[in-house]
Order: C-alpha cells, then structure tokens, then sequence
C-alpha cells in the first residue's frame, strides 16, 4: 500500500515536471508579448498591447502568414491525395515489394530535414532532359508545395491507414453481397470510416507544413519567406524580438485548439 502511495506521488511528479518543461517557455514567450521592454529579458516589464498593434500595422508578418498558410493548404491537399490513394493500395492488396514501398512511404519523415533539404535543392536547381526538351522545377511557391508535400504525404497516409486497418474487411464484402458497386461503398462504407482520419491527417499535415523551417531554408529561394523563416530572421534584430513575441503567441494561440482536435479525430471518437 505505501508502496503503492509512493509510485503513484513519483509518477504525478514527473508528470508535473514533464508538462513544466514543454509548457512554462511557451507561457514565458506569451508574456513577453505583452511586456513594455523591447527586450527579451525577463521578468518582463509591466503590461501593454503596443506590440500587438505594432504586429499588426507591420506588413511582413502578415505576408509571411499569408505564404505560409497558401502553401500549407495546397501541400495538405497534395499529401491527403496521394497519401489516401496509397493507403488504400497498400491494404487492400498483395503485390511484390510491398513492405519496401511501404518502408519507402514513411521513411521521408524519417529523414533529417536538412538532408530532404539539400536533395530537393539539388532537384530543383537542376535542368532536366526529358528528351525533347529541357526544364528546370526552379524556386519559389511551387517549389515549397512540392518539397512540403515529400513529409506531409507520410502523415495522411499514416492516419488513414492505421483507420483501414482497425476496420474490419467484412465491411466491403457485406456491402457487395447487398448489391452495392463499388462508388456506393466508397460513399456510404470506407469513406464515413476514414472521414476524420482523412481530417485529422490534414491538420496534423497542415501543422507540419507551416511550421517548417529546414527545408523551407533549402528550397524557397530568394525573397520568399514564410511565416517561421521570418520569425528566425528577425529575432536578433533590434526592436524585433517583442513583435516576434507577439507573432509566435498568436500562432500558438490558433494551433493549440487545432491540435487538440486533430488528437480528438485520431483516436476515432468522432466514427465510433
């Protein structure tokens, strides 16, 4: 029994702990957003929305905001493509190879992001001879929806086939003994089965996009920055670090609720 006691008082414990290392530095960048202090000292000194209204009259961040959500989107959307299509290939049959391919889809989230990085710049600051003729893929907007798109796929395929595999085969089956062709079931069978996989999958991919850094490094060229690249480059300048402050709280404040929910559609509870 007191041993009992102990474990329970040692495990709340580093519970306690664990939380107060993830969360006490977010909280700390929270209330330097609202200090009067340029700096980024701490305690912060006093309270104020001048930088919040700053952050808000001044056009880079919300340019950046602007890139890194568009990109985000159009990668998700890519990813949750492709990714669904493979899932449903990798579960439903049996060919060749097939634990090489489906090594081979996850292991670009595996991959030290610098790595991707560099191999994607390679790619694309390359010509490529096709035979009759000669591109080059270059730098700029689709250049980062392609290189984000490479890691987001791995996440949407991974969500909506954990999902094919918890459901049960016998589905598909029943639903042709009754007559149903094969749009039929898609609509009124696998489609409510995978339904917030699919969603959970493109916010967890959305979130891994516009978050990026390390690749969106190698592969945005010149003068495209987004969100996250413009918080590094303006963190160390004077006068910046307040507003970068007022921009990170911001974006935590919307990520919080979206990650929560992309937690809620993973485990099920939405088809259950």
């Amino acid at each position: 029994m007191r041993t009992s006691y102990l474990s329970r008082l040692l495990l709340g414990a580093i519970t306690v702990a664990t939380l107060a290392f993830l969360y006490v530095p977010l909280y700390v960048v929270a209330r330097l957003s609202f200090t009067k202090a340029k700096s980024v000292s701490w305690p912060g000194d006093g309270w104020t929305l001048q930088w919040w209204r700053e952050a808000w009259n001044t056009e880079g961040p919300r340019e950046a905001l602007m890139r890194s959500v568009q990109v985000a989107l159009v990668a998700t959307l890519i990813a949750l493509v492709l990714g669904t299509l493979a899932s449903f290939a990798m579960q439903r049959y049996q060919f060749f190879g097939k634990s090489s391919v489906s090594f081979l889809m996850v292991l670009p989230i595996a991959l030290p992001g610098i790595v991707t990085g560099l191999a994607l710049q390679n790619t694309f600051s390359r010509t490529i001879d096709v035979g009759l003729f000669e591109f080059r893929i270059g730098f700029g907007f689709h250049s980062l929806v392609i290189a984000h798109a490479t890691f987001c796929v791995v996440v949407a395929y991974n969500n909506v086939i954990a999902r094919l595999r918890r459901s049960s085969p016998n589905l598909l089956e029943a639903s042709a003994d009754l007559g149903a062709h094969g749009t039929q079931t898609f609509r009124y069978v696998t489609f409510p089965l995978v339904r917030s996989a699919l969603l959970a999958g493109g916010i967890l991919a959305f979130a891994l996009s516009f978050d990026e850094i390390v690749v969106t490094t190698f592969t945005s060229g010149s003068g495209f920055l987004t969100l996250p690249q413009w918080i590094f480059a303006n963190f160390a300048r004077p006068k910046s670090p307040a507003v970068v402050n007022v921009v990170a709280t911001f974006v935590m404040v919307l990520s919080i609720p979206i990650a929560w929910l992309a937690q809620r559609l993973s485990d099920g509870g939405a088809d259950t």
